[in-house]
């Protein structure tokens, strides 16, 4: 498949500090990656790097095989940008913020109106095309958001935290009309602290910590890779049973285990659980054998404490 996005060696400072320390990565074409990682891991530097706000140290960007250094203009006239901020301009009705927007494209005002239709149409918003932005609930704004983002019918749409703030009902609705983009060929960079919405929507992702990428593939790809399709959870109170826990699952050389407070999470890419599940059947149902998930390999690589 093409690339749409390539990055080699990719660096990012300010003043001093490393944000993003030569990073390697690409975007296909048509298909939804994905930038995960806790706060400082260099997501946002990445993402203003590609939109070309923000000037590559250095290193390589191309963008739909435009220079980012030199083709500033004609990268953002084939991008859709949904900020993690809701930015709308609260006087103007919703026709008018999409209209508005048109104009930096230098988009014919026949043609927005019949864009503005279509999205506002697939967006379940065409009721609410005349009502200003401060009447609208937050999901609907969320969702003018990423409409207005498709205005100048983008090649790259760039979301950074679509969903944030969203009740599931208007979550799941977003998720649906993005993977509706997909299938019509639009190329979707998204930054979520959402795992389940990075395994519902990402094509392939990367995992970032602290600047460097830990981990690249699809989701299910990681899972398998790096925690197994099953965890084993026990959550004990008892500092005796929880000692007596860690002895039990010790012994056993082909799992890695994670204790954490009053929990113990075991983890194998190759194991048989029923003897495991034999050796704590004593804690009852402080013993929880269940799917794995992508949040499961997120704070493996990344750990469960907080850099700030």
């Amino acid at each position: 498949m093409t690339e749409i996005v390539r990055a080699r060696g990719l660096v990012k400072r300010f003043d001093g500090l490393l944000a993003v320390d030569g990073i390697d990565f690409s975007i296909r074409e048509g298909e939804c990656f994905g930038l995960l990682g806790p706060n400082g891991a260099g997501k946002t530097s990445t993402i203003r790097m590609i939109t070309c706000v923000s000037p590559v140290t250095a290193g390589q960007l191309r963008v739909n095989g435009m220079d980012v250094t030199t083709d500033r203009r004609r990268i953002k006239a084939t991008l859709g940008v949904v900020p993690q901020d809701e930015n709308l301009d609260p006087d103007l009705s919703v026709a008018q913020n999409l209209a508005v927007y048109a104009r930096y494209f230098d988009i014919p005002a026949a043609v927005a109106r019949a864009r503005s239709d279509e999205i506002l149409e697939l967006f379940q918003l065409t009721e609410k095309r005349d009502e200003t932005v401060d009447n609208l609930s937050g999901g609907m704004k969320r969702r003018l958001i990423v409409a207005r983002a498709l205005i100048n019918e983008p090649k790259i749409l760039v979301l950074d935290e679509p969903t944030t703030g969203l009740d599931p009902q208007a979550r799941h609705l977003v998720w649906r009309k993005l993977r509706k983009l997909r299938e019509q060929g639009i190329t979707t960079l998204l930054t979520t602290h959402y795992m389940e919405e990075a395994a519902h929507l990402c094509d392939r992702l990367v995992v970032m910590h602290l600047g460097h990428i830990l981990a690249e593939g699809s989701p299910q790809d990681l899972i398998e890779r790096h925690v197994g399709g099953q965890v084993l959870e026990l959550r004990i109170e008892s500092d005796g049973d929880h000692a007596d826990a860690l002895a039990a699952l010790r012994d056993r050389a082909d799992l890695r285990l994670e204790d954490v407070d009053e929990a113990v999470y075991a983890y194998s890419t190759d194991q048989n659980w029923d003897p495991v599940m034999r050796d704590v059947a004593s804690f009852g149902k402080a013993a929880r054998l269940r799917e794995s998930t992508l949040e499961d390999v997120f704070l493996q690589l990344t750990g469960r404490g907080l850099d700030e």
